[in-house]
């Protein structure tokens, strides 16, 4: 079973990012109410545009109008990054969040870098956390504000923990179409991935009421070595496979390197059995395959 949209509601998306944008174009836009925060002005009016209440809140101050979009969500999604320094939302609507009468559901996009580093050994929910980036800590720390709001509120909290993200107009099909691919080879190296559309599958059967666990790990069937995943790419364009650089002779960015810094493979059964879903894309192969059908359509 794939995720069904809700059939009505109040959704309020802290961060109309990638991940949001494609959950909003799978709901009913005559039966849901929708708004959310972006960073810049020139966004709010694209939002606007398209009929989305869209609010700039930039995490330092809180914004005019979002208390009372909160009083009226039944729905609510956060994807804004943590600081060290805490969550944004919280450290400003927390109090909005408790008091709103219609609101029944949280949802938390975190990511697997919660667990840390495990040698290319297996992890899942009940693993425990130990990030090592600054980044992951932050989620981390954020993940467990959550859930401590959630037991003073009585709110129910989902956290998601998501595997890396990929889908239209990000993913290897086009880094390599725009000649920007390189097949990385650090051995033993495995990651998870999640297309955006099985993102959406899991958060609108939780918002659907489905499910009872409150930690779930979003990620595909695969955890596969990324060079893998740039030479299917390749193949599937008719393109010779970019080349291979070694993990230490590549030039990387700090956040691209400390990704290498942790491997694992993380397992999904539990979002499955809880969500009652199957994968739209199980594994990468998949994925690119349909993304590549999609752009040449």
């Amino acid at each position: 079973m794939t995720g069904a949209p809700p059939t009505s509601g109040s959704l309020f998306c802290f961060g109309l990012g990638y991940s949001a944008r494609h959950l909003i174009g799978r709901l009913d836009r005559s039966a849901w109410s929708i708004a959310g925060t972006v960073r810049g002005p020139q966004s709010a009016l694209s939002w606007r545009d398209n009929g989305i209440d869209a609010y700039v809140f930039d995490g330092t101050t809180p914004t005019p109008g979002i208390e009372a979009a909160l009083a009226k969500a039944t729905h609510v999604l956060l994807s804004a990054p943590p600081g060290a320094d805490g969550d944004p939302v919280l450290a400003h609507y927390r109090a909005s969040l408790a008091a709103s009468p219609a609101l029944t559901w949280i949802g938390y996009l975190s990511t697997v870098g919660v667990y840390g580093e495990h040698n290319g050994g297996w992890v899942d929910e009940t693993t425990p956390a130990a990030p090592v980036s600054a980044r992951s800590k932050n989620r981390r720390a954020a993940e467990q504000a959550w859930k401590a709001c959630s037991a003073e509120t009585g709110k129910r909290v989902v956290i998601f923990r998501l595997a890396g993200i990929y889908g239209p107009g990000r993913s290897a099909i086009d880094s390599v179409r725009q000649g920007r691919a390189r097949r990385i080879i650090k051995p033993g190296q495995r990651f998870n991935r999640i297309h955006v559309t099985d993102i959406a599958n899991a958060v609108m059967a939780s918002m659907d009421g489905r499910g009872d666990a409150t930690i779930l790990n979003v990620t595909d069937d695969l955890p596969a070595p990324p060079q893998d995943v740039i030479a299917y790419a390749a193949e599937l364009l008719g393109l010779p496979p970019p080349p291979a650089v070694q993990f230490d002779e590549a030039d990387l960015s700090p956040m691209a390197r400390s990704f290498y810094g942790e491997n694992k493979r993380v397992r999904n059964d539990l979002m499955k059995r809880d969500l009652g879903l199957e994968l739209t894309y199980p594994t990468y192969r998949e994925g690119l395959t349909a993304l590549l059908r999609d752009t040449n359509s």
